[in-house]
């Protein structure tokens, strides 16, 4: 049974996951559960989805799935699902520091759109610097120039 922390860890690193298992509309088959078993061994944790096809709700797959393969559920939003199983693999790789490479951790999907446009916003903010420091000069050696014209005025009678 998982804590409310280790669920909450969880889904946060389920939120970068891409949904790869899918429950048709034959519901929790031989088929789904042994794929949910070779995904849960790679990965351990797992995102899944119902299709509308389905009979059946995210929740109910969600416990059909947790009860043939031995998982624990983590959340369940909408049509979509998250298992959790800790992988023997993975775990005899964690005991042996050194020996076994652990398996990468899920690392959120890039956004090209998003990347393109903080470049902008980068470029634009120093577009701004560049402008506001050539116009601070400008002002100061215009303010330097009037200075020098009024003295230039008073010292002429």
């Amino acid at each position: 049974m998982l804590t409310s922390k280790e669920r909450a860890e969880l889904r946060a690193q389920a939120n970068g996951l891409d949904t790869t298992l899918m429950v048709g509309k034959g519901g929790v088959t031989e088929q789904v559960v042994l794929e949910a078993v070779t995904q849960l061994e790679a990965r351990e944790l797992v995102k899944g989805r119902v299709l509308e096809a389905a009979l059946l709700g995210a929740r109910e797959a969600l416990e059909a799935l947790c009860a043939a393969t031995g998982a624990e559920p983590v959340c369940t939003v909408g049509s979509k699902f998250v298992l959790y199983r800790e992988s023997e693999k993975l775990r005899r790789a964690r005991n042996q520091v050194g020996r076994a490479k652990l398996a990468p951790v899920p690392v959120a999907k890039s956004n090209p759109v998003r990347k393109g446009a903080q470049a902008r916003r980068r470029a634009a903010q120093a577009e701004r610097e560049r402008r506001n420091a050539y116009f601070r000069q400008t002002a100061i050696d215009r303010a330097i120039q009037r200075e020098k014209e009024k003295a230039m005025g008073r010292e002429q009678p």
